[in-house]
């Protein structure tokens, strides 16, 4: 464990089930993103790069798996984005030496917004939630369209906190080719970040989606990740049940709330649902491996 990791443990007061050795998930998740792209007849990725933390280590991972020159970024900055979190993503570019792209998408989100079809909302809040999912699934589309003009798969950068609360677009920042941190908590995403060296700014600024000014990702949670990691891996890795992660110590309202969270969003984790008909029916029946060759 580097010094850097051992700082940010015990800073945080990161518990001993949520801990990782970095030089392990590291070659872990290196051979992972290898294996998952080059064997479906690929050589590069994709991804989007916004100046976050999961971003930022979705990119040190490819890197690492691939070379830097198959690893293209792509930079989506909106009108409100904070400057910042630019100014962080291109020091990653710039750390790692990796090929990007800069696609400001504000034009094309007011367009759509400015169009006298779409009907207002007389809410602040819920206009604002309605144009943070429209960024996410622009960025997306632009995403998708690079990865067809570059013969490249997109890069997922959901952690497992943000997809086990729903924390996300669907079909927006949760959707990907091949997501390789998917099974990292948001604290294990920072220890691995640590320990692969990724820009001290980005490592220790408050986690946020950057939907408007000054939004953070937990003052919109509710809670700290620290505190929701603590719980998520006692519900769902221990699969212990609410009263018994409650009498460790938690807060059983909030025990309770996460876990509801869970349950509810559980729709952005799997494949629409079809309605059966057949005898063999594509999301139940009709199974075969994911690598499945004829």
């Amino acid at each position: 464990m580097t010094e850097r990791v051992q700082r940010l443990i015990e800073a945080e007061e990161i518990p001993p089930e949520l801990r990782l050795n970095g030089e392990v998930v590291e070659r872990m998740l290196a051979g992972f993103i290898a294996d998952e792209v080059r064997k479906v007849g690929f050589q590069r990725v994709v991804v989007g790069l916004s100046g976050g933390i999961d971003s930022a280590l979705s990119a040190y991972l490819a890197a690492r798996a691939l070379g830097p020159e198959a690893v293209h970024c792509v930079l989506m900055p909106y009108r409100t984005s904070s400057p910042a979190s630019l100014a962080d993503a291109m020091a990653v570019v710039d750390d790692l030496g990796l090929p990007h792209t800069v696609v400001e998408i504000t034009d094309m989100v007011d367009a759509y917004y400015a169009l006298p079809v779409v009907p207002g909302d007389d809410n602040e809040d819920a206009l604002r939630l309605r144009r943070g999912n429209k960024m996410a699934r622009e960025r997306m589309t632009i995403l998708y369209d690079l990865s067809q003009h570059l013969g490249a798969l997109v890069l997922g950068t959901s952690n497992k906190s943000e997809l086990l609360l729903g924390y996300g677009t669907l079909y927006g920042d949760m959707a990907s080719a091949v997501n390789p941190i998917g099974d990292l908590y948001k604290t294990q995403v920072r220890q691995l970040s640590a320990h692969l060296g990724v820009p001290e700014a980005i490592l220790s600024k408050p986690p946020t989606a950057d939907l408007f000014v000054g939004q953070t990702d937990e003052a919109q949670l509710g809670f700290s990740y620290a505190l929701v990691d603590a719980v998520l891996v006692q519900l769902v890795d221990r699969r212990q049940p609410v009263e018994r992660v409650a009498e460790k110590g938690f807060d059983q309202a909030l025990v309770e709330r996460v876990m509801r969270m869970v349950v509810r969003s559980q729709f952005k984790r799997r494949l629409p649902v079809i309605a059966k008909i057949s005898e063999r029916t594509i999301d139940r029946d009709f199974r075969y491996s994911r690598d499945w060759c004829y």
